[in-house]
């Protein structure tokens, strides 16, 4: 009993309202990260339809097969994600710690691919506003260099916002494994687990999307 008080929020009358409330929040926190992302993908989509071949030549320079690893890995580390809620609704510390463990390794080797990908891109003088040189004895069909820029600062925004939210996240299952450890979770208490879940899940559905619309538009 004083362990369901010490961790019951004084608003709340019971752990199944506070459990209610804070999936609801997370629901709520989720929608608005649809609308900020949905704003990205619809200026996308104009211009991608403005500059058809452009955005197809710009996709040329992006390494599919470094983007269809970090797909793989997001995948997999949704699985563990998966299965670290279910071991904290199991109450089940150890494999709890073990699946979250796994899912920041798994956070952190995407977060490494993405960082030697720009590491690359600097390298190819194809970074927008730092040191974009267009590569003109690769554009093909006399593409615009300024319409290449227009892609590649598409491909810079939206996967490092989606880069910047994977930091958070985790950052977040980092706080988890400490509570864990310290025996703060059991099968009675394990909301933050689970809304840690959801956000990490919807990361691994927004990289769903961005893989395809940057690394594959001209692959066909």
């Amino acid at each position: 009993m004083s362990e369901t008080h010490s961790v019951l929020a004084h608003q709340f009358d019971d752990l199944e309202q506070q459990f209610e409330a804070s999936t609801l929040g997370m629901w709520a926190f989720l929608i608005t990260e649809v609308l900020f992302f949905g704003g990205l993908f619809t200026g996308y989509a104009v211009y991608r339809s403005q500059y058809p071949l452009a955005f197809a030549e710009g996709s040329l320079h992006l390494d599919y097969r470094i983007g269809a690893i970090n797909t793989a890995v997001l995948i997999c580390s949704s699985l563990t994600m998966a299965l670290a809620v279910r071991s904290a609704q199991l109450g089940r510390r150890r494999s709890l710690i073990g699946f979250l463990l796994l899912t920041m390794l798994l956070g952190s080797v995407f977060l490494g691919i993405k960082v030697f990908e720009y590491s690359h891109k600097y390298h190819e003088h194809l970074i927008p506003g730092i040191n974009f040189v267009p590569p003109h004895e690769f554009i093909r069909y006399h593409v615009d260099p300024q319409q290449l820029y227009v892609f590649l600062s598409f491909y810079f925004a939206m996967t490092g916002m989606h880069a910047l939210h994977m930091i958070i996240g985790v950052s977040v299952l980092a706080v988890l494994v400490v509570l864990a450890w310290r025996g703060r979770f059991s099968s009675e208490y394990y909301n933050p687990v689970e809304v840690a879940g959801l956000y990490w899940h919807f990361v691994d559905i927004v990289w769903i999307f961005l893989f395809p619309l940057l690394y594959l538009i001209s692959r066909s």
